[in-house]
């Protein structure tokens, strides 16, 4: 018999300041399930997680967790007062009989030591600590709200590799369209307030969503020609027969009421670039050019150039220097040695990752016009500033709020409002994909792709780089910088690996460790002996055949007839299904614990 749900939302709505924003949602969670929870921003996603959480008490909806069920949802913003170490945080996220060695295991693999002081920890910092508070219990269910921001591509990567191998039940809220397709099984979609469900990944909802919205369309036009057919005959066709009029002009009411009240999607963002004249030929050249702080080499003797109409992608983990570069590649930062070449006629537009360009006091409409009016000029014509906002979602309302109220995917948008508006032959973008939804993605994607100019971009995001560069540069350590032709698939495909983390320093004076962590510890000098070894070789191939059992036998038992026809098959293969789940579990504890003793020999 399958398993009944862990956890369990019915019939749940939220209203904000009067205004519904989620009426009816529904959410089911089952054991091993894999669902990702999209929707555009401000829809109500991280609202509906944090219900599930049962830390947000819904106006209306029935919330049921099994008994028993151990629940962690990843804070945005996580309370570390009282805590001296980031060790100690993590450490009092697990409960009673939890292994202690995974709380410094998850903060190292995450590029942290579990010394450093929870109250001086960068935004970054405070994420990657937070997730691992959140995966330490290794509890039944994990609500996961962006788990990726703020991290780099092999943290991103390690994580992909962590959650595969984690035996709870993951819900998922995320941009990053490649980390949402590696996890996701079932897709739950809110839109307007209500979910819809679909038993598939990510990587099969959009063009699902695409024929939901053709049909709604064609429903739509539907009832805009009964409402006209209607309004006709009001004119036209009134006759003596009252009771039957009566009844028929009640009927139009109600079309008209229900065309009122019909929900369209939110609008898509609207980008169009103003491009300047053409630059000349060479964009930015760098010859033998080294950059060093201190002992520490960024650039070591990198030669470079960067031409016309070039689709460059720059990746590297947190530090290897990418913003470094940038300063250098644009002649804002002078080279230790070498020399930088700059093209003639560039018209850049930069727009930096830490939108310090934005004042906090300025409103959204001074930002775009620099306090000069309500027009804005675009491609060399002049618009109201309200219609402009109104491309990129912004309400009227909005045009005259300070940029401090502004939420994260707000404040990006407004800056590439703004970086749009200005005329341009190169773009310099450094994390332009923060915050920013899936639509929006897709269209900014389309812009860059039809924009005749140069483009410069650091990116976290694999599936946005292989849709939009033509080559990437990717930090190899030590200072070094290496250009590889294609996307980021293709330079992996080249470099046999992706980006490689950052070495993670170790305090001088770390607390005694548990002795599992010992064992696995490099300072252990952990080795594997034969009998090691080939359990770890012969584990995934049994685990493999253990997960396609599981599969078939879910399939028989999800026949509603089978008890009713035959009880002793479906007894049977119940008790097997629960006898390969159990052995499916203590494989994968086994095959963890031996690769982490593999790793630790090997370092």
């Amino acid at each position: 018999m399958a398993a009944p749900p862990l956890l369990t939302l019915q019939d749940t709505a939220l209203t904000f300041g009067g205004t519904p924003l989620i009426e009816r949602a529904e959410l089911t969670v089952s054991p091993g399930e894999r669902a990702c929870l999209v929707g555009r921003n401000g829809s109500g996603k991280s609202t509906l997680m944090r219900i599930a959480a049962g830390l947000v008490e819904p106006d209306r909806g029935v919330r049921f967790v099994q008994p028993g069920t151990t629940i962690r949802y990843l804070a945005q913003e996580p309370d570390f007062s009282g805590f001296p170490t980031t060790l100690a945080f993590v450490e009092a996220g697990l409960a009673p009989g939890d292994a202690n060695y995974r709380a410094r295991y998850l903060l190292e693999s995450l590029g942290l030591t579990g010394e450093e002081d929870p109250t001086k920890l960068s935004g970054g910092e405070g994420r990657r600590v937070a997730l691992a508070q959140a995966l330490a219990p290794e509890p039944d269910v994990l609500l996961l709200d962006e788990p990726t921001n703020h991290l780099d591509l092999p943290a991103i990567e390690w994580l992909e590799q962590e959650l595969r191998g984690s035996r709870a039940a993951l819900v998922l809220i995320s941009h990053d369209r490649r980390f949402l397709s590696a996890l996701s099984r079932s897709t739950v979609w809110l839109d307007r307030g209500v979910t819809r469900r679909i038993e598939q990944g990510f990587s099969g909802f959009e063009a699902w969503r695409d024929a939901f919205f053709e049909e709604e369309e064609r429903e739509r036009h539907k009832l805009d020609r009964k409402i006209a057919a209607e309004e006709d005959w009001l004119r036209y066709g009134v006759t003596a027969r009252r009771k039957r009029n009566v009844r028929r002009l009640g009927n139009l009411h109600a079309l008209r009421q229900a065309r009122r009240e019909d929900r369209r999607p939110v609008g898509s963002v609207t980008m169009q670039t103003s491009e300047a004249e053409g630059s000349g030929t060479l964009v930015a050249e760098a010859k033998e050019v080294s950059k060093s702080y201190g002992a520490r080499k960024i650039v070591d003797r990198l030669s470079l150039r960067v031409t016309r109409g070039d689709r460059l992608g720059i990746v590297g983990a947190n530090g290897a220097g990418k913003t470094t570069l940038l300063n250098l590649l644009m002649g804002g930062l002078a080279p230790d040695s070498g020399a930088v070449s700059l093209g003639t006629n560039l018209k850049p537009v930069i727009l930096d990752q830490a939108r310090a360009t934005l004042e906090p006091g300025m409103t959204v409409t001074d930002v775009l016009t620099g306090g000069r009016g309500d027009t804005v000029t675009v491609s060399g014509q002049n618009r109201h500033v309200i219609g402009y906002l109104k491309d990129f979602l912004f309400s009227p309302e909005q045009a005259r709020t300070p940029v401090s109220v502004l939420s994260g995917g707000e404040r990006n948008r407004l800056l590439i409002a703004r970086a749009l508006a200005q005329p341009s032959n190169l773009l310099v973008l450094d994390e332009p994909t923060n915050d920013l939804d899936l639509e929006t993605l897709d269209l900014l994607q389309e812009m860059l792709g039809d924009y005749a100019g140069t483009l410069i971009l650091v990116s976290h995001d694999r599936d946005f780089l292989d849709r939009v560069v033509g080559s990437v540069l990717v930090s190899e350590g030590e200072g070094r910088w290496v250009e590889y032709a294609g996307g980021y698939s293709d330079m992996v495909a080249q470099r046999g690996a992706g980006v490689q983390a950052r070495s993670v320093e170790k305090a001088k004076e770390a607390p005694r460790a548990e002795p599992r962590e010992r064992a696995a510890s490099p300072a252990g000098k952990a080795k594997l002996g034969f009998k090691d070894q080939h359990e770890l070789k012969t584990l995934p191939e049994r685990m493999g055949k253990l997960e396609a059992a599981i599969t078939q036998l879910r399939g028989i038992l999800a026949d509603p007839d089978l008890y009713a026809r035959d009880p002793a098959r479906f007894e049977k293969a119940s008790a097997t299904l629960a006898q390969a789940e159990t052995e499916l579990a203590k494989a994968e504890d086994r095959w963890l614990e031996l690769e982490m003793l593999r790793e630790s020999a090997e370092a």
